[in-house]
């Protein structure tokens, strides 16, 4: 079954909501960077201290993860952001029961900063923001994606 897309209508209201609780105004861009957005505006609520709007947060990890499976397409690596979203990803042997043989877990923040280019791979594995098994465990070569 292929993942539900995100509602726009839903997302920019996320946006527009993490925006405002920056004291920003709306977002006045086109539909189609409106996921971009929400994951530098969760970045800088977090950057502020804030604790980010929950679904502006859910969707910026979402639109993040959705581009990662976009980019690097398979079944090899699953890729999970708790408690918001997990997809899977990277060509290869596919998995199809139980635990994937390559895991990769991280919170939010380290995956919004991985995906926009504010943290590299190798300084969050050494921090122990991240979590990989197996040996395709390892996006360094498609991150960032902004």
């Amino acid at each position: 079954m292929p993942p539900r897309r995100l509602d726009p209508g839903k997302v920019r209201e996320a946006l527009d909501a993490q925006l405002l609780d920056l004291g920003q105004p709306p977002f006045e861009g086109p539909d189609g960077a409106v996921g971009d957005a929400g994951a530098r505006a969760v970045l800088g609520a977090y950057d502020a201290g804030l604790t980010p709007v929950r679904d502006a947060a859910r969707f910026a990890v979402r639109h993040l993860l959705e581009e990662l499976a976009a980019r690097a397409p398979g079944r090899t690596v699953e890729v999970r952001v708790p408690p918001y979203a997990a997809v899977q990803c990277v060509e290869g042997p596919r998995h199809t029961r139980g635990t994937p043989p390559n895991v990769i877990e991280t919170d939010p923040r380290t995956w919004l900063e991985l995906a926009t280019g504010r943290l590299e791979w190798s300084d969050a594995m050494a921090a122990g923001r991240i979590s990989a098994s197996g040996a395709r465990a390892d996006l360094s070569g498609y991150l960032p994606l902004l």
